[in-house]
């Protein structure tokens, strides 16, 4: 998407000294997409320690607060971890070091972080559930955790489902990077949802966070299904054209050898 290739373009014109400076001291882009999966953890640990003291039998205001301050670490953790994604291919393209390893273990970190990071979230919401009669809820976050907890795990299946059907699509050799929400997208709402919740203390933000992902995720997962119906009937068409002009060939091949042995036996 053009925006998208906008907002590159601006953040290459910034990180590339950087880059260049990696280059020359050896570091590799595999190096970078390891450091950017343990910053990723770190940001999961933040979240999966908030649901932990959020669940707390006697829950305070207090607590909650701590709660939702590390939310917003960890966002602020992710997103910065985020830049890592960008580096790495950066890195490859400019020092020429692109490898058919290092696209699968930068693909493979991603998902990983990508899960880790909204397991915790999922987490959080099915922990939080205090008593109403003892805690006022309006300036925290939503009462009923369990079905955030829902919504927030169908936001991973359609985080996965997203990059899955890419991944299926350019294997049988169809590029498919149509949708609207793309890894980069679930990782800017995933975290800038995440440090809004900690600087309000408000749990609304990344609930809406996760809402929005697990409508826009699963949408773009079918729209790339969609998007590839076309190309893939066209392609199996060609095949069973080229197939079917194969088998006439041959059978004209076995037709003139076989005047040719009754020319002999004659």
């Amino acid at each position: 998407m053009k925006y998208r290739d906008f907002l590159q373009k601006m953040i290459y014109k910034i990180i590339d000294p950087l880059i260049k400076g990696m280059y020359k001291s050896g570091i590799t882009p595999n190096m970078i997409t390891t450091v950017g999966f343990i910053g990723n953890l770190a940001a999961a640990g933040f979240f999966i320690h908030a649901a932990y003291i959020m669940g707390a039998i006697d829950l305070d205001a207090n607590t909650v607060n701590r709660g939702l301050h590390e939310i917003g670490w960890g966002g602020a953790i992710l997103l910065f971890s985020s830049l890592f994604d960008l580096m790495d291919g950066r890195l490859a393209r400019i020092g020429h070091l692109s490898s058919s390893f290092g696209a699968m273990w930068d693909s493979t970190l991603d998902r990983y972080s990508e899960l880790i990071t909204l397991f915790g979230i999922c987490l959080v919401f099915l922990r939080f559930n205090p008593d109403p009669s003892i805690f006022e809820l309006k300036s925290a976050g939503p009462a009923q955790g369990f079905w955030w907890g829902v919504i927030t795990f169908t936001a991973m299946v359609g985080s996965v489902m997203v990059s899955y059907v890419r991944a299926r699509a350019e294997g049988l050799g169809i590029e498919c990077k149509v949708g609207l929400m793309q890894r980069p997208e679930r990782v800017v709402v995933t975290a800038v949802t995440a440090i809004l919740t900690g600087c309000t203390k408000n749990l609304w933000w990344v609930a809406g966070g996760m809402a929005l992902i697990a409508l826009l995720a699963n949408i773009t997962a079918f729209w790339r299904v969609a998007y590839c119906y076309k190309p893939l009937k066209e392609k199996e068409l060609k095949e069973k054209e080229t197939h079917e002009k194969e088998e006439m060939e041959g059978s004209k091949l076995k037709a003139i050898k076989s005047k040719k042995r009754s020319r002999q036996q004659a």
